[in-house]
């Protein structure tokens, strides 16, 4: 899939992966940060931006993207930066393709499967949000805010319904939708919280041979502690750190620190 993207600055390729609900857009400032070294590609996954939709929305196709998109650009390797879903697009990239990968950054976001079945996690928090977001009635908004109105019935959050709002466009006739493949993203909600398999590297098979650094946020739940050692069992040399004050959306809560914290990695 021929995939849109932004290109900034010059110097050795880094290519940045959004997260679900995201787009190129929402690293923009980041990219720009981070391109006064680098040749940064901030890319829209499928179903996401301005980025084709499809119905198959999974880690090996959206790898598989990304494989096509670095052949495109003739890039044979490239600095990795992925978030949340993007983090985990990166994380299957390193796990089938390393000789791609010159250095790996997955901003919070465990390589391993997030159960689906289990309430109160982000499984159902994402549930709730793609629902939302599938029950509001266009036809009776008249503007983002009416938008917002009604995913408020469902989504406390004032925080999330601004980052979503940022997927609502206006069509020639003066109505509203949403960017997004919502209702792909919803058929394929198993797909995005799966990940890499945790027992294939429990006999002493890892993921080496670039630096890998892991950032989570210190109030967010995407990384626990035991999610760390199966970080640690699959990237034996990886970094892991925290960022303070911050949750899921490092990027939006603590830019500054984010680019700082990458920029002293590099």
């Amino acid at each position: 899939m021929e995939l849109f993207y932004k290109k900034l600055g010059q110097g050795p390729p880094m290519i940045i992966i959004h997260g679900l609900y995201g787009s190129s857009d929402n690293w923009l400032s980041i990219g720009k940060a981070l391109s006064d070294n680098f040749t940064v590609y901030l890319v829209d996954q499928r179903n996401h931006g301005e980025s084709p939709h499809n119905e198959l929305h999974d880690y090996p196709s959206m790898r598989d993207d990304m494989i096509e998109f670095m052949d495109k650009h003739e890039l044979s390797k490239a600095t990795i930066i992925g978030h949340s879903m993007g983090g985990k697009t990166a994380v299957f990239l390193s796990e089938s393709h390393p000789e791609r990968i010159e250095v790996l950054v997955v901003i919070d976001i465990a390589p391993t499967k997030y159960e689906a079945e289990t309430s109160g996690n982000q499984a159902e928090t994402h549930k709730r949000i793609m629902d939302a977001m599938l029950e509001v009635d266009f036809s009776k908004a008249g503007s983002r805010d009416d938008v917002d109105e009604q995913l408020a019935k469902n989504i406390d959050s004032s925080r999330i319904r601004s980052f979503l709002l940022k997927n609502v466009v206006r069509n020639q006739d003066k109505s509203f939708q949403w960017k997004l493949n919502v209702p792909v993203l919803r058929q394929n909600l198993v797909e995005i919280l799966a990940g890499l398999d945790a027992k294939k590297y429990r006999g002493g098979e890892e993921i080496a041979g670039f630096p890998v650094l892991f950032i989570r946020g210190q109030k967010s739940d995407y990384i626990s502690d035991d999610d760390i050692l199966v970080i640690q069992q699959i990237y034996p040399m990886a970094r892991i750190t925290t960022l303070p004050d911050a949750g899921h959306w490092l990027h939006v809560e603590q830019p500054a620190l984010l680019i700082k914290t990458i920029r002293y990695f590099l």
